[in-house]
């Protein structure tokens, strides 16, 4: 796919004040470690977790997403009242009905005559959304979306460590819920429009087009859903999803290489690990210190973790205007997605 009208006009981070360290979440299994002689440290040796993010108990999932996009608005050039489109597209959802979209909706206060809709692929459902919101900017249906992400893993991480403390795992026993330990919290907002709607001077960063690829084959391989009130649980195969993964990544690369070519600046991958990280850059012959990296203190933000790292890099100087950056996305399912952006 390609694009050649749709900026990425502003984006924006809203991060929970609450930090949850790893040492944290192992003080609080420490029965459990004990019980099974396993040594402290090895939650954050494992993954390059330090901390994640929490939201207050009782946060939903539109109340971050509404956050995000105030938050865009307030940064932004243009007018809520521009907004033809608003996406909420978070793994995590209020409910199953209404669509969290319509909480957020109201929340921001965003116009009656905007569509608006939920859009979920597990941790892609951001990077999706920018390419639905593209394509009826480029067919000139609209020309301005809001697109929001707002990911409430806190009860995730709490019903995991309800579920390791009560059930008498042995070592293999606790592996499909090791990953939940990375999960974190955030919500991330872009406006994307059309650039004759940019101000006179303004810099634009061009949405180039992108490469997707699915590998459904293994879909049993990270499950999550919820586990009764307030509470979410989800069991992974870690080894097997990086393996699977990697591959689906690099049958995605060549394909994306071929249409945009290698010459990027900056590359930014879906934040799930030091270890993840450094076999998918492994396998692609990719450059490390072209990497910019957030999940030693923001852990696995689902559909936030990649949008918010570029918007990280962004402030801290790492991606400048007119950088050609990567953005390498994977989700559970599998699937991937792969951008260019010309910044």
């Amino acid at each position: 796919m390609h694009f050649h009208h749709t900026v990425i006009e502003s984006i924006a981070v809203v991060l929970p004040d609450e930090i949850l360290s790893s040492a944290d979440i192992e003080r609080r299994l420490g029965p459990l470690y004990e019980r099974l002689r396993l040594p402290e440290g090895r939650l954050e040796l494992m993954t390059g977790i330090r901390e994640r993010r929490v939201w207050p108990v009782g946060t939903r999932p539109s109340d971050a997403s509404a956050a995000a996009g105030r938050a865009v608005l307030a940064k932004s050039a243009l007018r809520s009242d521009q907004v033809e489109l608003f996406i909420h597209a978070a793994v995590c959802r209020d409910m199953l009905e209404p669509a969290t979209a319509s909480f957020a909706h109201r929340k921001i206060g965003l116009p009656a005559s905007a569509q608006i809709f939920d859009l979920s692929n597990a941790c892609l459902g951001w990077l999706n959304a920018l390419t639905v919101a593209a394509g009826l900017v480029e067919s000139g249906q609209i020309k301005c979306a809001l697109v929001c992400s707002g990911e409430n893993g806190g009860p995730l991480v709490e019903q995991t460590l309800r579920t390791l403390l009560a059930a008498p795992l042995d070592r293999n026993g606790i592996k499909p819920f090791f990953a939940n330990l990375t999960i974190g919290s955030g919500a991330v907002a872009a406006m994307l429009c059309h650039d004759s709607l940019l101000p006179t001077g303004s810099r634009p960063h061009r949405l180039l087009g992108g490469i997707a690829r699915a590998a459904t084959g293994h879909s049993e391989l990270c499950q999550g859903d919820t586990h009764g009130a307030e509470a979410l649980a989800m069991q992974t195969d870690s080894e097997a999803l990086l393996v699977a993964g990697i591959k689906l990544a690099t049958e995605t690369w060549t394909a994306f290489t071929a249409e945009f070519g290698t010459t990027f600046d900056r590359t930014i991958c879906h934040q799930v690990g030091s270890t993840h990280r450094r076999k998918l850059y492994e396998a692609l012959g990719l450059d490390l210190d072209k990497d910019f990296s957030t999940f030693g203190t923001l852990g696995n933000t689902g559909s936030v973790a990649l949008p918010a790292t570029l918007a990280a890099a962004v402030e801290a100087g790492a991606v400048k205007n007119g950088d050609q950056v990567a953005l390498l996305g994977i989700g559970s399912g599998l699937n991937s997605l792969m951008l260019a952006v010309e910044w």
